[in-house]
């Protein structure tokens, strides 16, 4: 067996290195500077430490303090800081885990009785620039299990002795130091302390220990970092962009929504809530009757036995509630899937019947930890344009096509202008033969490539009964949103007995593909609410254009055009009272509605309308009948534009 491995760079070149050498021995092989100024490395697609040998052949590069893939390296080395700091401050703090993910923030938990005040947080941030001004390189130390077992019980991190639990019996169990703070961790980091020029804490709070609301209360600190001021400074006016576009302020303050802790994660739609939820529906139910779909209903309770069939009980019971009627065991149905089939399996089907497309807007609902929840994004009861179809292998591809066409058709039109898409594979945790999963993941794989549309692989991310396709849109503020999926499953149809009687008389196993559009309305408004910023296109503002009188002389000229509104189908309001002008506009304003229609004495003279646009834009004088046409328009085409 060789000792040499290839690393094949990004300009082509290749490398041949002996085994165990490290990218900081590559970086330095190539030149001082650029080993000065990396912080890590890619190898296959993966974050590797600067210090972590290398041990097979595969694609390599370096990453510098320049490239914005540093940020992850720098993020994860300001996270060790933060709780050296926090242990300079406090030497009794016992520390938990920091962050998995280090794209934007990170984070670390600490056992500590007390919560974390603004002040605090300043004199931590203030120990950790001293600490950064100290430049220690960090060094990575494989250790063994009980070594490491009895370095943390000397310690005092008791919460890491448990974590030591965690960690599986065949992996490297590492540590890093930067000067006299040491902990474990997987890395990777960045290669010394100075790299990181900027850092900012940014909020704490209460968490569970290990997400787990039965466990005790640990103290959390969010934070990030940059390897400049200047970035850091981007990234704070993002995050004010966001924040003003949060949700659930906009949901509150649009009266839209609601949460009540009689129901915990379960939203309240308001009146002009419910506008915007159904005019959703009412567009996705327009598309089932364009592109062949028949909508069903179905029961919210179901018998444990069937998801014990479907395979649910076994590989989703944690995300199910259950009840007791009659001394049996029910289940509410977190999916529409099983119900689908009990309809399709009622009659022997014929090839000629296929597809069978079946969809369904039931409520679900799905147990999500306390601390995973968070307003329409990530809730306990939500309603999904879900939909099944039932055909045969033949018919698999062009029903791939004709669901990624209504995906696109349906993203265009919100606006949603970039859309990645992946493909994700049989994941660990999953039911049924791993060769028909194989056929399965190449046929979702053949269906993209036959129309040229790039994807890239998530391995082990499918659902437990199939691989699946996921869609990624990019928000207003470039924000990646998975909303749309169509999952390909053999198992479920075998599960159910599901059959059709094929050309050749024979029966043959149904094929089904699930498939959903926005996913979760709930999540969907939450997401459009973001990308929108609340200033919804005409054709979904819960408020389409509010009547403004000038004074009590023009009232009954401003209820007429009301009333003419209203009989034009346009939602629209009165505001008669008696308020200034310019106090009304910038409510309305506020509001985000479309357009406001003031009427004074000239208005109701010449039978028309002062129109102004929520931009700010003064059209003049309009008549109502043009207004009606081009409102007409403007709705009917569903148009971003006003």
């Amino acid at each position: 067996m060789s000792d040499q491995i290839t690393l094949t760079l990004p300009d082509g070149s290749v490398r041949e290195v002996p085994k165990g050498t490290t990218p900081l021995d590559v970086a330095t092989s190539i030149g001082p500077r650029l080993a000065k100024e990396s912080v890590g490395a890619r190898f296959d697609d993966r974050d590797v430490d600067l210090r972590q040998p290398l041990t097979d052949s595969g694609a390599f590069r370096l990453i510098t303090t320049r490239d914005a893939e540093a940020g992850p390296f720098l993020r994860h080395s300001a996270e060790h800081v933060l709780a050296d700091a926090v242990k300079r401050l406090w030497p009794e703090v016992e520390i938990d885990a920091g962050r998995l993910d280090h794209s934007q923030k990170f984070q670390y938990d600490f056992r500590y009785p007390q919560a974390f005040t603004p002040e605090d947080l300043e004199r931590i941030e203030a120990k950790m620039t001293e600490i950064l001004a100290e430049d220690h390189e960090f060094e990575r130390i494989e250790i063994g299990r009980e070594e490491a077992k009895k370095l943390f019980l000397e310690m005092g991190e008791t919460l890491k002795v448990e974590r030591l639990k965690e960690i599986p019996e065949d992996e490297t169990i590492t540590l890093y130091r930067h000067g006299r703070f040491t902990d474990l961790c997987r890395g990777p980091h960045a290669q010394r302390l100075s790299q990181v020029k900027a850092i900012k804490l940014l909020d704490t709070g209460g968490v569970y220990w290990k997400g787990d609301e039965r466990n005790e209360m640990l103290q959390r600190i969010y934070g990030t970092a940059f390897g400049s001021a200047k970035e850091m400074a981007a990234y704070l006016e993002a995050v004010e962009q966001a924040r003003a576009r949060d949700h659930r302020k906009l949901g509150a303050e649009l009266d839209l929504y609601s949460f009540n802790a009689y129901a915990p994660a379960s939203p309240f739609f308001h009146p002009k809530g419910s506008v915007l939820y159904v005019e959703l529906m009412r567009w996705v139910q327009e598309l089932y009757v364009e592109y062949g779909y028949a909508e069903v209903i179905t029961p919210q309770i179901l018998d444990k036995e069937l998801w014990r069939i479907s395979g649910h009980l076994d590989n989703y019971r944690e995300a199910m509630f259950f009840t007791e009627m009659d001394e049996r065991q029910f289940a509410v149905k977190p999916m529409n899937c099983p119900t689908h089939c009990l309809i399709y399996g009622t009659q022997l089907r014929s090839y000629r019947d296929l597809p069978i497309r079946y969809a369904d807007f039931g409520r679900l609902h799905r147990y999500e930890r306390s601390g995973v929840t968070s307003g329409l994004t990530r809730v306990r009861s939500f309603c999904q344009d879900d939909a099944h179809i039932f055909c045969t292998d033949e018919q698999i591809e062009p029903e791939v096509n004709a669901s990624v066409d209504m995906l696109k058709e349906i993203y265009d039109t919100i606006g949603f202008e970039e859309m990645d898409i992946e493909i994700s594979t049989r994941p660990e945790k999953s039911i049924g033969d791993a060769e028909i999963w194989k056929r399965a993941e190449s046929a979702l794989q053949e269906a993209l490539r036959e129309r040229d549309i790039p994807f890239r692989i998530a391995p082990g991310e499918g659902a437990f009964y199939g691989p699946k396709i996921d869609f990624h849109v990019q928000d207003a503020l470039g924000r990646g949103w998975q909303l749309g999926t169509i999952q390909l499953d053999y198992f479920l149809p075998e599960r159910f007995d599901l059959k059709y009687v094929g050309a050749d008389g024979a029966e043959h196993r149904t094929v089904m593909l699930h498939r959903a559009l926005l996913g979760s309305i709930e999540r969907f408004i939450g997401i459009l609410v973001e990308h929108t910023g609340g200033a919804f296109p005409v054709w979904l503002a819960p408020v389409q254009a509010v009547v403004l009188p000038l004074s009590e002389k023009v009232a009954e000229f401003a209820g007429s055009v009301h009333q003419r509104l209203l009989g034009a189908g346009v939602r629209a309001e009165l505001d008669d009272r008696n308020e200034k002008l310019g106090y009304k506009i910038r409510e309305a304003q506020v509001q985000k509605i479309p357009y406001m229609l003031v009427v004074g004495p000239r208005e109701a003279e010449a039978g028309a309308v002062a129109l102004r646009l929520r931009t700010g834009e003064d059209l003049g004088a309009v008549p109502i009948e043009e207004f009606l046409e081009r409102f007409a328009q403007v709705s009917s085409s569903k148009s971003l534009e006003l």
